[in-house]
């Protein structure tokens, strides 16, 4: 196919020079209607370019197809069969993913470490989870994708499960071996899901990760916004062989869309697709190269160890990583990255990736150059200065992998929906969770409804709190009390 051609972006040129002039949605009209106030800071183009897709960009019975030549277009530039576009985000999009393949109380082996959006799926769909546990790291106290050997045994025990759902990269760039575990679920008939949020840059060029498709998964779900040139809430889902019907996925995608889709996100997708297209592998090349003088660079800072493959790769850990998330190590201050973040947007103004209990991360795409990299080495080292000011002497008391691990006691949609009652956070030992209690970012459930919680985890939220972690699920967001199932 051309991949020159850009089929959004050319319809709302030609919606501009038409001079149409809509009697619909939405009720600003091109921005008339807008408060000069709210224009000065989004800007008109903004609103000039929001209207409908149908009416609008394409014509009532979408006979032009628009958006299913831009959709047909991303699929060609990644080697996918069919792509289907999200205006709601990879949170709706592996929903959608999860229907297509299981219903109410089939199972799903679900890699332990995924994203809260996949738990609200369970919920949403009563989905029967079977959770296979990641690599865990004890040393570092991090999760890496759950191994293919470990699919292979939630299988064994598990042979009706319906497929299997991993996510890769991690927030931490962490990568699970894909072609062996589409072997495992492929040697039985069975498709793999892929939430693959954070690589929708893997495509474009040779020496990234190996992207879900090229790997042999069946269906694979990118957040553009996360690593591309996206808007917010822009989302991919590809697809490839038979194990999952084209139509069943675009119909769950149908029941769980908006029916008001926006074109502007629509228009970001199609150009980004084309800017790939076109000059990933030159802007990939440039973008990797400055990654690895950041990641010199940060080396050389006292007290900083910058995360690399000999920390993150190897047996029993990931099979590979993403050199793009710079995640640094400053447990040997004694600071939380909490604390460190804090301290980096209120005196840098820099806003990292994510943070944790002793690690900071910042994220790097093709939009990074020398003065972006610059400001945020700038940043490090001033922060290295001031490092003994950030101790607190409030370590977070994060538990032994195994005992970060809590029994699945009930569905979790039977959890969520039945039942529940508040209860003081230190009376919670034993009782079955009714919400998410999400540390974020990265957004992975430390605790999940239908979970057994233990004392162990809730020291940890609890701790965690105080040092400046963000639990922003939880109906009390301090944690000093959790939902729970309320007991007969």
């Amino acid at each position: 196919m051309d991949q020159a051609k850009a089929p959004v972006l050319d319809a709302l040129a030609a919606y501009h020079r038409d001079g149409q002039t809509p009697f619909t949605p939405p009720g600003h009209k091109q921005g008339r209607g807008a408060d000069p106030r709210v224009r000065a800071v989004l800007g008109d183009d903004v609103f000039r370019s929001d209207v409908l897709a149908t009416s609008g960009l394409d014509d009532r019975t979408s006979s032009q197809g628009v958006v299913e030549e831009a959709e047909a277009l991303m699929a060609d530039a990644v080697g996918a069969e069919h792509a289907f576009f999200s205006t709601c985000g990879s949170s709706l999009s592996v929903k959608s993913a999860m229907l297509s393949v299981a219903g109410p109380h089939q199972e799903l082996l679900v890699g332990r470490d995924a994203h809260k959006s996949v738990v609200s799926g369970l919920i949403l769909c009563g989905i029967r989870p079977v959770w296979v546990d990641p690599e865990w790291d004890a040393e570092r106290h991090l999760a890496h994708p759950p191994s293919a050997e470990a699919f292979e045994a939630a299988f064994a025990a598990h042979p009706d499960a319906r497929g299997a759902l991993v996510t890769t990269p991690t927030p931490y760039g962490t990568c699970s071996d894909l072609a062996a575990l589409a072997e495992v679920c492929h040697r039985r008939g069975r498709p793999l899901l892929v939430d693959e949020a954070w690589g929708a840059h893997l495509p474009f060029h040779p020496a990234l990760p190996t992207w879900a498709m090229d790997a042999g998964a069946d269906v694979c779900v990118t957040s553009v916004h996360k690593m591309g040139s996206g808007l917010e809430q822009s989302s991919v889902f590809h697809l490839q062989g038979g194990l999952v019907s084209p139509e069943v996925l675009k119909s769950r995608e149908d029941l769980l869309g908006t029916t008001s889709p926006s074109v502007l996100v629509y228009a970001a997708l199609d150009g980004w697709r084309r800017q790939m297209a076109e000059h990933g592998k030159a802007l990939y090349d440039d973008t990797l190269a400055l990654a690895d003088r950041v990641r010199d660079r940060i080396s050389g800072i006292g007290g900083m160890r910058v995360h690399g493959r000999e920390d993150f790769c190897g047996p029993g850990r990931a099979a590979d990583m993403d050199p793009l998330q710079v995640v640094v190590d400053i447990s040997a201050w004694e600071v939380t990255g909490y604390r460190a973040a804090d301290w980096l947007r209120r005196h840098h103004r820099i806003n990292l990736h994510l943070a944790d209990h002793r690690r900071i991360s910042a994220q790097l795409t093709h939009a990074d150059d020398q003065e972006t990299a610059d400001s945020l080495l700038t940043a490090l080292t001033d922060l290295a200065g001031h490092a003994a000011q950030l101790r607190t002497g409030q370590p977070v008391r994060v538990p032994q992998p195994p005992r970060m691990r809590l029994e699945q006691a009930a569905l979790p949609r039977d959890a969520f929906f039945g039942p529940t009652e508040q209860v003081p956070w230190n009376e919670a030992d034993g009782r079955i969770a009714a919400e998410m209690l999400t540390p974020y970012p990265p957004g992975i459930p430390a605790a999940l409804p239908g979970e057994r919680l233990t004392a162990d985890v809730l020291h940890y939220l609890r701790s965690g709190v105080e040092a400046g972690m963000v639990v922003p699920d939880a109906v009390d967001t301090d944690v000093t009390s959790v939902r729970v199932v309320r007991e007969s």
